[in-house]
């Protein structure tokens, strides 16, 4: 995905896409195209990216790369992300500014590039509004979801010289046939590798759940990976009500059993909970654990 992020910016900064327009239509002899392509092309000079600000909104796994990538083109680097996680703020470059909304990245950006997921809070993330404060020379791109930038205010924009290119990998009716706006056919994970590479992840976190309980990327589920640190382990989901954990703690420690290592997340109504213990549970241990109210399901996961 990060390549494809950085080939639109490219062929932003180079005017590349309507060059290539330019050069279709020609017609004549050899010369005459010669002398009309000399003619012509100082309406697509363009910049160079090292120097210019990218502004990145949403920095998980995707967007720390583009960000990473980004810097080694010697670009600045601003980030936004309201939610982001541990494991994402450690893979994060050190180089990259954080900002404090995603006002101040549209602000800062001579590029943005967009990479969150469409929920209710970031349908039309971009709007009018928040167009409204991009510099008129600014670039937008959305490889993430259809949604997260509303097409009507950004083709009105365009319009109107307020933003000078918008790049997605979402085609729509009312981005097609505009000069400025290049839509591709959702080729981020178009690629031989990236297809292999999936189904290798899938296998990966399948096999870590089986046996260690881990929860990656899951639809309704929050993350939640813990390294062993014991041969026994309990792995709880549930529903995410109070009091929850003192109960699971409760029942482990009216049976003796030592709680060596313990989380529990949560995501929405939803919620998880791994437990390393320093002796094994019982079937009555297990059986007391499942009747918590709430409690949705509890494995049993010896190393």
């Amino acid at each position: 995905m990060k390549e494809l992020v950085i080939a639109g910016m490219l062929l932003a900064a180079r005017n590349i896409v309507p060059a290539i327009r330019f050069v279709e239509g020609l017609s004549g002899t050899d010369d005459e195209m010669h002398k009309a392509t000399e003619a012509g092309k100082k309406a697509f000079a363009g910049s160079e990216l090292p120097g210019r600000t990218l502004g990145v909104i949403g920095l998980g796994a995707i967007g720390s790369t583009v960000a990473e990538a980004a810097i080694r083109l010697g670009m600045n680097v601003v980030g936004f992300d309201p939610a982001i996680t541990v494991d994402a703020a450690w893979r994060l470059p050190s180089q990259v500014r954080r900002a404090e909304s995603v006002e101040d990245v549209l602000r800062m950006a001579d590029y943005v590039s967009l990479h969150v997921p469409l929920l209710d809070a970031t349908r039309n993330l971009i709007n009018a509004q928040r167009i409204g404060v991009m510099r008129p020379s600014a670039v937008l791109l959305n490889f993430a979801r259809e949604g997260v930038v509303d097409n009507l205010a950004a083709i009105e924009a365009l319009d109107a010289g307020k933003l000078h290119a918008y790049l997605c990998d979402f085609p729509a009716n009312a981005l097609k046939g505009h000069a400025k706006v290049i839509a591709l056919p959702h080729l981020g994970a178009s690629t031989e590798e990236a297809e292999e590479n999936c189904a290798v992840m899938v296998a990966e976190q399948l096999a870590d759940y089986l046996e260690n309980g881990n929860i990656l990327n899951a639809v309704n589920f929050p993350n939640v990976a813990m390294a062993r640190e014991s041969a026994y382990r309990i792995a709880i989901a549930n529903a995410n009500v109070p009091n929850m954990v003192g109960q699971i703690s409760s029942v482990l420690a009216g049976a003796g059993i030592n709680i060596h290592n313990m989380l529990n997340k949560s995501r929405g109504d939803m919620a998880y909970t791994l437990v390393d213990i320093d002796s094994a549970a019982t079937d009555a241990v297990l059986r007391q654990l499942s009747a918590i109210a709430g409690v949705l399901a509890v494995r049993n996961l010896p190393a």
